[in-house]
């Protein structure tokens, strides 16, 4: 079972309005989306997208069931365009991103998303497009194994795990997550308390494959415009970079556009068009104590502001 992560308050923050639009942009198994629903009416309507065909196959018997709720397949970097072939318009009272990957992805052996299994290499949210981990691995030079594992998973043996690397596929295919494991745990000098040496590796391959800082950095690109006035943007971020990348584009789109100096504009063109609600979120000890999954986890809140408003201090 896949517990969705700051769930309460998640949902709480999107301050929904019975009839509003809402879109769940990372569907996952639906328990945010399941708790929106919730809170709709009947004039409410809800949008799900979901790139990992697991994901999208589990949605159907949600939409079967509840004529407010849509499921979409595609990237949430490509969130204005899937809509738009869908031909779904309106502005959204909330968007919710829920980011990294789910529970099923890490306990399905077959998606090689997880080291406590063994199973192919992949890695991918949708097996169906893009190279996996393994064929990656296959082909890249040492250098450019050496910046995803430094820049993407921060591991400090970078340089040995690749060398490893390189070593063993010129021998023998590498091509099991098990493989993989067992080669970073031989490679690796010393372990960090409490986690396993491969973890760092195996989130590197995951966020790479995917192209997942990229396309937080798409979907983010888009979300202002696809917010009503008032409408709630809230995500959940379970990685530094992830958390860097949210912050930032929330603290741009508050102060709104730079201009140099001296030129002549309206006051009303500098404000910006977010404004950042509350303090970040992290999960409780009592939530941390039922998912220790949830250990990362951090909740950023905006609000879209009406095109001249002149923002006031939460």
């Amino acid at each position: 079972m896949h517990k969705p992560v700051l769930l309460e308050e998640s949902v709480a923050a999107l301050a929904v309005d019975p009839g509003g639009l809402y879109i769940d942009a990372t569907f996952g198994r639906g328990g945010h989306s399941r708790a929106i629903l919730e809170r709709l009416g009947s004039a409410g309507r809800l949008i799900a997208l979901d790139r990992d065909p697991d994901a999208v196959a589990a949605a159907r018997s949600l939409a079967a069931a509840d004529s407010r709720f849509s499921i979409l397949q595609g990237r949430f970097g490509a969130l204005a365009e899937v809509m738009a072939q869908a031909g779904i318009g309106g502005q959204a009272k909330g968007i919710l991103l829920d980011l990294g990957v789910s529970s099923p992805q890490l306990d399905t052996p077959r998606r090689g998303f997880s080291f406590s299994a063994d199973g192919p290499l992949d890695m991918r949210m949708d097996p169906h497009t893009g190279a996996s981990a393994a064929q990656w691995l296959a082909h890249a030079d040492q250098g450019e194994i050496v910046t995803v594992l430094r820049d993407l998973g921060e591991e400090r043996f970078a340089k040995r795990i690749a060398h490893a690397i390189i070593e063993t596929r010129s021998s023998g295919e590498l091509v099991t997550t098990s493989q993989l494991a067992n080669l970073v745990a031989r490679a690796v000098p010393t372990r960090e308390p409490g986690k396993h040496p491969a973890t760092r590796t195996f989130q590197a391959l995951r966020i790479h494959v995917n192209d997942e800082l990229n396309e937080i950095q798409r979907c983010l690109g888009q979300v202002t415009d696809l917010l009503a006035t008032a409408g709630r943007l809230v995500v959940i971020s379970f990685h530094s970079l992830e958390d860097r990348i949210v912050k930032r584009f929330i603290r741009q789109e508050s102060q709104g556009p730079v201009f140099p100096k001296g030129v002549p504009v309206r006051a009303t063109a500098t404000h910006g068009r977010l404004r950042a609600i509350g303090k970040p979120v992290r999960p409780s000890s009592e939530e941390l104590a039922a998912n220790p999954r949830a250990r990362s986890a951090i909740m950023r809140i905006a609000e879209r502001l009406a095109p001249n408003a002149v923002e006031v201090p939460s």
